[in-house]
Order: C-alpha cells, then sequence, then structure tokens
C-alpha cells in the first residue's frame, strides 16, 4: 500500500532565514523522550529544539519504531539539519553519559527531589552547563509520563504551572517551553563547596546503585517484595541528590568492597589508596 504521507519539501520557510547556517547552543540539553507514541509528537518536540539551539534528540523504546516518516515530515526539515537521532532500550542508556537530569512531570511524585517551574530549570541547567556538565531534560510517554522508576534516575524535577482545571500539554509544546527557557536564560549565581566539582556521568552512578542494590537484597536488607521497588527508589532518590563526582562514587565502591571483604569493585578496575 501507497504510503498517504508525502517527503516533506524543505524549501524557504515562513520565519526562516535561509541565509543563516544553524548554530547549536554551546552545551545544550540532551533532550530524552522515553516511550514517545507518535511520530508527529517525535518530529514536532524536533523542530521544537531546532528553533532554540538544541539538537541532540534521543528516544527510548518509540512505539513506532525509527526512523519514522511522519515525525520527519512534522519536523519541517529540522531532523535533517541535526544529528542523527539515537535509540535506546532503557533510559538509564538513553543518560548514560549526561550528568545533570531534569524530569518533567506533571503529577506529584513522593520523592525527595527540587522541584523546579520550566524558567528555574533553565536557568538552573544554564548554571551546571557553565561548569562543564552535560545536562538532560526527561520526557515521557504523551499518555501516561514517565514512570516513577525514571524519575528516581532524575536530579530535579520539573513542573509547568497551567490551568489546574486543564493543564495537558502536547509533549511538543512541553519540549518547546523547556527549550525556549533555555534559550533565554543565563547561569544563576551559586556558591559551590569546590570550584572543581564535576558530578560524575550517569552510568556511573546507574553502575553504584546497582551495585549497592543488590549488595543490600544479598543481605536481606529488602524485607518483602512488595517494599523492594520503592525502597530502590528511594535510595536512588537519595543518591542523586549527593551528585557525586567520579572520586566520590569511587570512595564509596571502596566502601562497599571493605565492607563485604573486597579488594576491588565489580568492574574489575584497581582501587588505588585515595580512592578507599
Amino acid at each position: 500500500m501507497q504510503s498517504r504521507f508525502k517527503p516533506c519539501n524543505h524549501g524557504p520557510m515562513a520565519g526562516t532565514d535561509q541565509s543563516q547556517t544553524h548554530q547549536a547552543t554551546e552545551n545544550a540539553p540532551v533532550v530524552v523522550l522515553v516511550d514517545p507514541q507518535m511520530g508527529e509528537n517525535i518530529g514536532a518536540a524536533a523542530r521544537a529544539m531546532l528553533n532554540c539551539g538544541l539538537q541532540d534528540l534521543r528516544l527510548v523504546r518509540p512505539r513506532d519504531g525509527w526512523p519514522n516518516e511522519k515525525a520527519q515530515a512534522m519536523s519541517s526539515g529540522a531532523l535533517d539539519q541535526m544529528p542523527p537521532v539515537q535509540t535506546y532500550d532503557t533510559t538509564a542508556a538513553a543518560l548514560a553519559d549526561c550528568q545533570i537530569v531534569y524530569a518533567t512531570t506533571a503529577r506529584a511524585r513522593e520523592m525527595a527531589k527540587p522541584v523546579f517551574s520550566a524558567r528555574e530549570t533553565a536557568a538552573d541547567a544554564r548554571t551546571h552547563a557553565a561548569r562543564g556538565h552535560r545536562v538532560a531534560y526527561l520526557f515521557g510517554a504523551e499518555r501516561t509520563g514517565l514512570t516513577n522508576d525514571d524519575v528516581a534516575l532524575a536530579h530535579a524535577v520539573v513542573t509547568i504551572p497551567l490551568n489546574p482545571a486543564f493543564s495537558s500539554l502536547n509533549l511538543g509544546q512541553a519540549v518547546l517551553l523547556l527549550a525556549y527557557e533555555w534559550s533565554q536564560a543565563t547561569p544563576l549565581p551559586h556558591h559551590w563547596p569546590q570550584e572543581t566539582h564535576i558530578v560524575a556521568p550517569h552510568d556511573q552512578f546507574v553502575a553504584l546503585c546497582e551495585r549497592l542494590e543488590n549488595d543490600l537484597d544479598a543481605h536481606h536488607f529488602f524485607r518483602t517484595a512488595g517494599q523492594k521497588p520503592v525502597m530502590i527508589r528511594n535510595l536512588r532518590t537519595m543518591l542523586a541528590r549527593a551528585m557525586m563526582s567520579e572520586q566520590e562514587i569511587r570512595t564509596f565502591h571502596g566502601i562497599l568492597s571493605a565492607l563485604a571483604g573486597k579488594k576491588t569493585p565489580p568492574s574489575g578496575a584497581p582501587l588505588s589508596r585515595k580512592d578507599a
């Protein structure tokens, strides 16, 4: 059957200066869409990103697969000007090289995390980006949003205060709001304990969480199967708030190794005396 969707004509568009070459905002946030359902929404998100100088789009388990013809048409050429979109099987994998993660959610979550508006998020993200951190904005599926397990991976939560009687946003609209605020924001003045403190990449954080959870499980810390998922989310939320550096994560591995009577972490990387 011939598709009724035709390739998009990428000729001159209203509001676009064809004489200008695209320049991405320096150290702009990664945008991660988890379980996106409609190609049109992915395309709208890509268009919104490029409007504001963002171009690193990542997809976790897109329902209709990737690449997607409907996304291509809806992006109005944005996807052609961006690096190839990467797809992942898990949220953790999509965030592996990121250091600061903001999870968007419209629902109250029983997690002790900072809660920002879109504007506050942009200012905070700019501050982290200025210090060399890779920042990520995390968006959930159109119908259900992010799961609690996804939110537990984030350092902060983003909410957009709208009409409480009708606060539903299209995925592309939500991406546009955060991307636009980023493009307009300036870093917040912030006094850090150490000017050299750089948060570890997310894959190192997740590896530490998984090791701690496995060790606790082996020592029967989780009394019931029903309590285990909630306790794991609480542990990850607590550790995320610490925003540990690579050195601090190595030290934590050293502590776990000492408690278990081992000399090396699961990766096999030797611990120096200063790490433990």
